[in-house]
């Protein structure tokens, strides 16, 4: 099995009105020597917001914001800013993160230059209800049984006057463009999916969508497989290419007798055609271990959201037990080396 070093805690929650319930789940950003981390900061009553930190290498802090760097603004991130993943793309910052009405959430998109001015461009996912899907997405072909657990709201239609919604969360890009295109990963539970090479955002229209889910099956791109992730799965941190192909830190969920346990996954795809599947770890790559990962807002949580290379090292940013911000650390070739011995 690959040897993880579970490097500690980084961020704890401070005092400060914007993050005194909770930090985690940061985006992050190799520049130079130091790592940009933008983190969901919560504050009292579960209202998220975006954090700053920057580290002089993979772990010291250097500079860490009293305000957030961003906020809602709008109606349909209410409630909160949740779950930023980044990749820098031709010289412009891509933001994803998880837009919360207090009924929906949704992945959107803010893009900046700077990384101090974000313009904000929306809701980039569907906005589709569950009998919308579940129309569209059975006309060629059936859906996975689990998709009715996890996305029907148990029959509640409209809450609070808001339409509910499929939740569409983890939007994440990959770090450039493939054949000149835009591809990013999002999720509909337990699955998650891929839009398969787009030239601009603006292209994701309601007929776009529409499209797309009459050949859903065409577009899963991780389904679970193995007992750590066998209730469902998720994007973690933007792919990472390597030569062997785009290594994909994931989070894996399953059932416990003490609830859900989230794990840090790892996988291997095709460079060119990211549908392709090279390997897979049949283990976690590290999962809920020390107290601190254990107990907290949500117990047995190991959330990986960001990751960087430094030499021949893999650190792996994520949230722990849904309060604080860790790290831990692998050595990039070995896990490399592992992938490839387990490939389909």
């Amino acid at each position: 099995m690959i040897k993880v070093k579970k490097e500690g805690i980084i961020i704890n929650k401070t005092t400060l009105p914007f993050e005194n319930e909770g930090v985690l789940n940061p985006a992050a950003i190799r520049e130079d020597n130091f790592v940009h981390l933008l983190y969901r900061a919560v504050s009292e009553g579960n209202h998220s917001s975006i954090g700053y930190c920057r580290l002089d290498g993979p772990m010291k802090i250097e500079v860490r914001n009293e305000q957030p760097i961003l906020i809602p603004e709008f109606d349909y991130e209410s409630h909160g800013m949740e779950d930023p993943r980044i990749v820098k793309i031709e010289g412009v910052y891509y933001m994803t993160y998880t837009a919360f009405d207090g009924v929906n959430a949704l992945g959107c998109l803010a893009t900046s230059t700077d990384l101090i001015h974000f313009e904000k461009k929306g809701i980039i996912v569907p906005e589709i209800t569950y009998e919308e899907f579940n129309a569209l997405a059975e006309t060629n072909d059936s859906i996975h049984e689990k998709y009715f657990r996890f996305n029907e709201h148990r029959g509640i239609l409209e809450k609070d006057g808001i339409k509910m919604l499929v939740w569409d969360k983890n939007v994440i890009l990959f770090p450039r463009k493939i054949n000149g295109k835009f591809y990013f990963m999002h999720r509909i539970r337990p699955e998650s999916q891929i839009v398969l090479g787009i030239e601009k955002f603006e292209d994701l229209t309601p007929e776009y969508w529409k499209k797309y889910f009459l050949s859903y099956n065409d577009y899963i791109f991780l389904s679970p497989k193995y007992d750590h992730e066998i209730s469902y799965l998720g994007g973690g941190c933007p792919p990472i290419e390597t030569p062997q192909g785009w290594l994909i830190i994931y989070h894996g969920v399953h059932d416990s007798a003490e609830g859900y346990v989230y794990s840090a996954c790892a996988a291997l795809f095709d460079l060119e055609d990211p549908l392709i599947e090279i390997a897979r770890l049949p283990y976690p790559l590290f999962q809920p271990q020390f107290s601190w990962e254990l107990k907290g807002e949500v117990n047995n949580v190991c959330f990986p959201t960001g990751a960087v290379v430094f030499e021949d090292r893999l650190y792996i940013y994520y949230g722990a037990a849904d309060e604080r911000i860790a790290c831990a650390s692998v050595q990039l070739s070995e896990l490399l080396n592992e992938l490839v011995s387990n490939k389909k």
